[in-house]
């Protein structure tokens, strides 16, 4: 998170925003949506299938990473990476606490 007051905010709440931050970039989800659809962790393919150039992929790829949505193991001297399932399950389930607990008559 950046210079703000993070101390005022919940865990949760940073939680949220850090996802946030990845589902709030075309290319993140892009990224998000062709590793989700692989059989096997995957390498160098990112650029050719998103079409950005290696540095912005490995920004984006980083931001991913922080949120805990990918898991990553070398081989040799490329980072593999894949989807990690079980935080996937959990950011569902925090996003659906959080949209279902809003209040139904706020107006």
């Amino acid at each position: 998170m950046g210079a703000s007051k993070t101390e005022i905010h919940t865990s949760v709440q940073i939680e949220i925003a850090e996802i946030a931050k990845v589902l709030s970039h075309p290319a993140r989800v892009a990224i998000l949506d062709y590793i989700s659809k692989q059989d096997a962790c995957i390498c160098t393919d990112l650029v050719d299938e998103i079409g950005l150039s290696q540095p912005t992929i490995s920004q984006h790829l980083q931001v991913i990473r922080n949120a805990g949505l990918l898991k990553g193991t070398f081989e040799g001297k490329r980072l593999c990476y894949c989807i990690d399932m079980e935080r996937f399950q959990e950011i569902q389930q925090l996003l659906n606490q959080f949209f279902n607990h809003t209040a139904a008559q706020c107006c």
